[in-house]
Formats: structure tokens, C-alpha cells, sequence
């Protein structure tokens, strides 16, 4: 009984992400470096990525050998340049077919890519996100603004070279597999680029009185665009909030001495359905977070003005109005939130 070619090495646990929470997944890959701006993509990345795209999703083997490919862009200028450097030529310093070449077209056009055109002049800065920042003092908000990405269009041409039908349809198979809708994706530094595949032309050379070459050229065009880090654009937002309150001067009863009042705690406690909760407090505390449940965050707003995120600490006056809105893990459950409150 035959064995299947190919066999799987492992069996997944868990399904793929899809939806929003693909969303949330791809926005993480984006920023896993730590910043919350957009990895910047140049020309050099978009050929460095389509070299990588042929080297790995077209990668073509023939009884067990893979066929080499030249891991440069090739163009009239450099092309005997390489013949005398690259590793697969034979004795005689002549180039050893098959392999594998790719010809990037030098010029550059505005791009067609449906998901950055706009009509917008003056490449004006757009709004991309805020930003909480904390000096150790105050808390405060950057805004980030970066411009619209240029939409690119770069042609490319992936070559293969062969004396042999085999290799020549072999290739030819990874490739129409691979572009069976007509088109396919690279992840370029988190972003996905479309490479749309154009169609394929022979220049085989087949006259009986020379050697014979297979010579398959394959026409693409990678749909990109450009994002600049240099023209990206930080600026701060609030750095401090001002909270003015009116006391009364006139003689009143005086009430239970603080002293009286011991720490206690204050308990939070959110249903099923519910992610904010509002209180009034009566005296001049300090608030110091124990125990959450079922939190991954939080932010909190004093008399409905915004005072920050995860903070651990609160210090609020007499009749100040606290708000807490929260982000579940598990939004089918209730959560908690627990204070050690202590009177100032």
C-alpha cells in the first residue's frame, strides 16, 4: 500500500483566529515591536519581500534537488557582473542551468491598490491613535499622526532557465497552484501586499544545430505602497488635568472626626452585562488597588474627566464622582474590583 507524499508533522490544538479577533491578532503583529505606529515600508523592502515570495512559496524541486535561484534582482547593468560570482556555474565558469532569475522593472508607477487610494491633497497628517504616556508625575495623552500611505505598482519578471521539460513544467505548476485565483499575498513587515499574476511568455531557444534551452518568463506586478517613518508625526495631547472645586466658608456642625473611620475596602463588583460603575465618594481618600477578577483593563475618569489607565493608586477628594469602565477576559462573566481606601 502506497504512503501519502505528504504527511502532516503535527495536528494544530487550537483553531485560526477569524473576524475581529484575526483583526486584533494582525494589529498585533503590526506593533510587536513595541511601537504604535505602523512599520515604515520602502522600496527596498517591497524587492526584498517579492525575492523572498519566489524563493519560498515558488519553490520548485526535481527528483530531490531544488533548483538554485539567484538571490539578487537581475537588470541589464549588473547581469554579467553575478555570471562570474554566483555558486551554481560549472568548471568552465559558464552558467549551469536550471535557475531561477527575477527582473524587477526599474520604473515605478503610481499604484492601483484599492485599499490606500484616496484623492487627498498636500499628503496632509492623518490621526492614527492616542496614546497614554506617564512621566512618573502626571499623566498625560500623545496623539500619533502619520500621512497616506503611496500606493505603488512594481513589475516584475521571475525567469527560469532549464534543458529539461520536467523542471520547466514543474515550476510551471507551482506557479499556476499558487496564482489559481489569479492572485496571491507576501507579508511584508506585518503588512499583507497583493502580487497579481499577469501571464507567462516562451523565449525558448530550439534550433536543432545549438543546444537546447527552456527559457519561461512569468510577468508580475506587486500592488504596495509606501510608508515613510520620517514623516510620521508625534504630538502631545493633554499632560495635565486641573480639577477646581468651591468650598463652602460658613460655619457648620461638625461632623465625625476622621480619625473615627478605619481603612476599609471598597468593592467593585460588575454583572454579566455590565463594564462601568459609578460612585460618590464622602471623603478624602486614598484609594490602593488589591484584587481584580476577570479585568484585563481598565480606565478610570474623576468627575467625568479622564484620569488614566491600570492605575494602581487614586487619590479623590470629598464628593468627587468616579467612573470605572472595564474590558473583560471573559466577557460572559462578572468581574471585581477591590480598594483599600484610606482617609486623608
Amino acid at each position: 500500500m502506497g504512503l501519502p507524499k505528504k504527511i502532516k508533522k503535527d495536528i494544530p490544538l487550537t483553531r485560526s483566529k477569524t473576524l475581529l479577533p484575526r483583526r486584533h491578532e494582525l494589529a498585533d503583529m503590526i506593533s510587536d515591536d513595541g511601537t504604535y505606529l505602523p512599520k515604515s515600508i520602502l522600496h527596498s523592502d517591497l524587492d526584498k519581500g517579492f525575492l523572498d515570495f519566489v524563493k519560498e512559496e515558488l519553490k520548485t524541486v526535481v527528483a530531490g534537488k531544488t533548483i538554485p535561484m539567484v538571490d539578487i534582482l537581475v537588470t541589464t547593468q549588473n547581469w554579467s557582473q553575478f555570471v562570474e560570482t554566483w555558486d551554481f556555474q560549472n568548471i568552465d565558469k559558464n552558467i549551469e542551468p536550471p535557475f531561477i532569475t527575477v527582473i524587477r522593472n526599474p520604473e515605478v508607477k503610481y499604484g492601483n491598490n484599492p485599499a490606500v487610494l484616496y484623492n487627498i491633497p498636500n499628503r496632509r497628517l492623518y490621526f492614527y491613535a492616542k496614546v497614554p504616556t506617564w512621566d512618573g508625575q502626571r499623566h498625560g495623552m500623545d496623539i500619533y499622526k502619520i500621512p497616506q500611505p503611496v500606493p505603488v505598482d512594481i513589475k516584475f519578471t521571475v525567469a527560469i532557465i532549464c534543458n529539461r521539460m520536467r523542471e520547466l513544467n514543474k515550476f510551471n505548476q507551482n506557479v499556476l497552484t499558487k496564482f489559481s485565483s489569479l492572485q496571491s499575498y507576501q507579508t511584508i513587515k506585518g503588512h499583507y501586499i497583493p502580487i497579481k499574476f499577469d501571464g507567462n511568455t516562451d523565449e525558448s531557444v530550439l534550433d536543432l544545430e545549438k543546444r537546447k534551452f527552456y527559457i519561461q518568463k512569468y510577468e508580475f506586478t506587486m500592488m504596495g505602497f509606501l510608508i515613510d517613518e520620517d514623516e510620521f508625526e508625534v504630538q502631545p495631547a493633554v499632560n495635565r488635568i486641573f480639577q477646581i472645586y468651591e468650598t463652602d466658608t460658613r460655619n457648620s456642625k461638625r461632623g465625625k472626626r476622621k480619625k473615627d473611620i478605619t481603612p476599609s475596602e471598597l468593592i467593585f463588583n460588575f454583572d454579566e452585562n455590565e463594564n462601568e460603575k459609578v460612585l460618590t465618594i464622602e471623603y478624602t481618600v486614598d484609594l490602593f488597588l488589591t484584587n481584580t477578577s476577570n479585568i484585563e483593563t481598565y480606565t478610570m475618569y474623576i468627575n467625568d474627566d479622564f484620569y488614566g489607565t491600570n492605575l494602581s493608586e487614586i487619590q479623590l477628594n470629598t464628593n468627587d464622582t468616579i467612573k470605572i469602565v472595564i474590558v473583560k477576559t471573559n466577557i460572559s462573566e462578572s468581574s471585581q474590583m477591590i480598594f483599600q481606601q484610606n482617609v486623608i
